[in-house]
């Protein structure tokens, strides 16, 4: 899973006063060399004023243009959430369960060759060769009182856990949490066993330990200036 990054390193209207300037000066060099070598014929026959447009006028888009897709793009990321996002009811009391993650696989696992090498059936603990290091935060991030009790949490400033949304804006809370946030998707929430938020996924050997906290109705709606 990747952090979702803005376009705001990509100057657009610099690149577009860029390119036009070297191509003005393509053309004035094209120009000079011209006048170096060509005499002056005259006029043979009728002549007509030049009615064309400018070509780099012509082919240069306008700042307001440019703004208009800096402002699509950004709308776009800031808007973004996968298809298969998986929301989930708040939890509704404190309990605790472990998972076992042993998987069978449920087709034939070929190389390169087309040769199976692991055939469909077989039955493997990923834990056994891999390790979660940290924690997996799933809070609903529409709801204001379970982003309050992240941000109370002591996974808020320990940047080991990795906080996942079953629901809200991933991009709001970027910004306003200032770390990086994810989704939970379908597949995630269906190997780990999720059924409420917030939830806390720790490893435990060759299990994985989920947390469920029960948030406090009358925290929903109080008013956080800091939220």
């Amino acid at each position: 899973m990747k952090p979702y990054r803005s376009w705001s390193g990509f100057d657009g209207r610099m690149f577009v006063e860029r390119l036009l300037a070297a191509t003005a000066v393509a053309v004035l060099l094209l120009a000079a060399s011209a006048q170096a070598t060509v005499k002056n014929l005259g006029a043979v026959g009728r002549t007509y004023p030049v009615v064309e447009s400018d070509g780099l006028a012509a082919i240069a888009p306008s700042q307001s243009n440019i703004e208009q897709l800096q402002q699509k793009i950004g709308e776009k990321i800031k808007n973004y959430q996968p298809a298969d996002i998986h929301p989930l009811p708040r939890a509704s009391a404190d309990r605790s369960f472990l998972v076992d993650m042993t998987y069978s696989l449920d087709r034939d696992l070929t190389n390169a060759e087309n040769k199976v090498i692991y055939p469909k059936g077989y039955t493997f603990n990923p834990l056994d060769y891999i390790t979660l290091l940290g924690w997996l935060v799933i809070i609903d991030g529409d709801d204001p009182s379970q982003v309050r009790w992240f941000k109370t949490s002591p996974y808020y400033k320990n940047h080991q856990a990795r906080l996942l949304l079953a629901r809200g804006q991933a991009a709001d809370l970027t910004e306003k949490l200032q770390r990086p946030v994810f989704y939970l998707t379908d597949e995630i929430a269906k190997r780990l066993h999720l059924v409420a938020t917030p939830s806390v996924v720790v490893q435990k050997g060759d299990k994985v330990e989920v947390f469920e906290f029960y948030v406090p109705p009358e925290m929903l709606g109080k008013p956080d200036e800091n939220s």
